[in-house]
């Protein structure tokens, strides 16, 4: 039976010799995986656990141990020739390439992530490259075209209805925008509707015009880092209309079916009965009809609304979205509202033509597509902020 395959004794000296070539982290890699496999015969492990540890084979653990105990530390260290640098080949380069951009369970490798040091393990173990450091290795794919990116989620819609709902929402958008003629049954008014919130009494950021260093003969202004949140939130039913370019919002203490009922009451007293209203939403459960409750649905039929539902996981088809975030803007960041009531006044400010605030293509445009969002008109009396409080 062959004798088994052990280094050298080595003395304490040596043995932190060979630990710190493993805690550097610089050097070529070589030298650091060389001096793993010794350091590890040392600790009494043989050669097949070695290359399990190592990711390498048992003939390649053989030599390098043969080596150290022939030559010594020499042995660890790659003998380069002279003159320039070696040149990775183009079929070199496509597949570190090809390997950077694959998963590391493809190659059975026991972890998720490629670092630089793993791959560039890898790449020597697999005989791609005889040596390779890691900031050769960092140009060179970054050279191609590579860099090490975070994960981004992804969602597709799963409705197997999508083309059509898709298809119906643009051809809204066309007739509201005037890109195609009206036909029979077409709607007269069309209003994208959403709900924004939830509405939190606390101080939000936001940003201000100030001297530099915040001198001046007026101060800048502060908002509170400690406070308490007693009161809860609130929800704001918003309605945007295409043909106006208007924003409403109806505000209430919750989102459930019936406060989207009387929202829903409210964009149709906007218009006239007789006038055809298409309102575009999404599939929140209190917008949808169900077997159990199909008052949305008999509301809908008993006064002249078609419902335009966007496809699931699809709400960026709704244009009330972009509207949000000027809305957020303008009447929200940078306020410090003590109780809900001041907090819901300027978000239903009684507007009368011209709005000074009132959203417009122009004012998105020069917004960079925020657009200012417009004085929301009275909404019908509510326990929670009566009408009178809000006028400005």
């Amino acid at each position: 039976m062959a004798e088994r395959v052990h280094v050298r004794p080595i003395s304490n000296e040596e043995g932190n010799r060979l630990l710190r070539i493993l805690r550097r982290g610089t050097g070529p890699v070589v030298t650091w995986r060389r001096a793993q496999m010794v350091l590890l015969s040392a600790q009494a492990m043989d050669v097949p656990q070695i290359a399990k540890v190592t990711f390498t084979s048992e003939d390649r653990v053989r030599d390098v141990i043969h080596n150290f105990n022939t030559d010594g530390f020499e042995s660890l260290y790659p003998r380069y020739k002279g003159g320039r640098p070696p040149k990775f080949t183009e079929s070199q380069r496509d597949e570190i390439k090809r390997i950077a951009l694959s998963r590391p369970e493809d190659h059975k490798q026991p972890f998720s992530t490629w670092s630089l040091s793993k791959l560039a393990d890898f790449l020597v173990d697999k005989g791609v490259v005889e040596d390779i450091s890691h900031e050769r290795l960092r140009t060179m794919l970054r050279e191609q075209g590579v860099s090490f990116q975070r994960i981004k989620t992804w969602k597709e819609s799963t409705d197997p209805d999508y083309e059509a709902k898709k298809e119906r929402v643009l051809d809204l958008y066309a007739l509201a925008d005037g890109k195609r003629e009206r036909r029979d049954g077409d709607s007269d008014e069309i209003v994208c509707l959403d709900e924004f919130g939830p509405l939190n009494l606390q101080p939000h950021p936001g940003r201000q015009w100030a001297c530099h260093g915040g001198r001046g003969h007026v101060r800048r202004r502060r908002r509170r880092a400690t406070f308490k949140r007693p009161h809860g939130v609130r929800h704001m039913f918003a309605a945007y209309d295409l043909r106006a370019d208007k924003l409403y919002g109806h505000i209430k203490d919750r989102k459930r079916r019936g406060e989207f009922l009387a929202s829903l009451r409210y964009v149709r007293s906007l218009h006239p009965e007789h006038k055809r209203l298409a309102i575009i939403l999404d599939n929140f459960s209190p917008h949808l009809t169900t077997k159990t409750d199909t008052r949305v649905g008999d509301y809908a039929d008993a006064h002249n609304i078609e419902l335009a539902y966007v496809p699931f996981n699809a709400s960026w088809l709704n244009r009330i979205e972009a509207q949000f975030t000027g809305l957020r803007y303008f009447t929200l960041d940078g306020t410090d509202e003590a109780r809900q009531l001041q907090q819901a006044c300027p978000q239903r400010r009684t507007g009368s033509p011209p709005a000074p605030n009132s959203s417009t293509p122009r004012d998105r445009a020069q917004n960079g597509g925020r657009g200012r969002p417009a004085r929301l008109p009275p909404t019908r009396k509510s326990r929670s902020t009566p009408r009178s409080a809000c006028r400005t």
